[in-house]
């Protein structure tokens, strides 16, 4: 009997040891229209969003893997002379896939629920 929970615990442990985080990754996006691919992670990398703005007022969107030392930092980018072409809040995650896009928010829920009522209703009339 020890023998085969010994055998379990080894073989969830390399599971556990062989799993590598993935993250979504976007290099640039602005706004919220960021296209995103899958990658995965390196050893002591975490997933990250990063939100900030280009020339001072146009709103920007990363995505990706970043090492474990630079999370939850801000970041500037800069060109030339050391002037600042964009600056980003980069906020990390450490399960698979947690650097998504936002989802709906509740008020932006509600008409369209309300659109789909009334239609359900005009078109259960209409049928009858």
């Amino acid at each position: 009997m020890n023998r085969i929970l010994l055998g379990i615990f080894a073989v969830v442990l390399l599971f556990t040891i062989g799993h590598a985080l993935q993250c979504y990754n976007c290099d640039l996006g602005l706004a919220s229209l960021c296209i995103t691919t899958k990658i995965t992670c390196k050893t002591g990398e975490q997933c990250f969003s990063g939100k900030g703005k280009a020339v001072g007022f146009v709103p920007i969107t990363q995505k990706g893997c970043l090492a474990d030392a630079e999370c939850n930092k801000v970041s500037n980018v800069t060109f030339g002379d050391n002037h600042a072409v964009y600056t980003t809040n980069r906020t990390c995650c450490n399960q698979d896939l947690c650097n998504s896009s936002p989802r709906l928010a509740a008020p932006a829920l509600l008409p369209l629920t309300v659109a789909t009522i009334s239609a359900s209703l005009l078109m259960s009339r209409t049928l009858v």
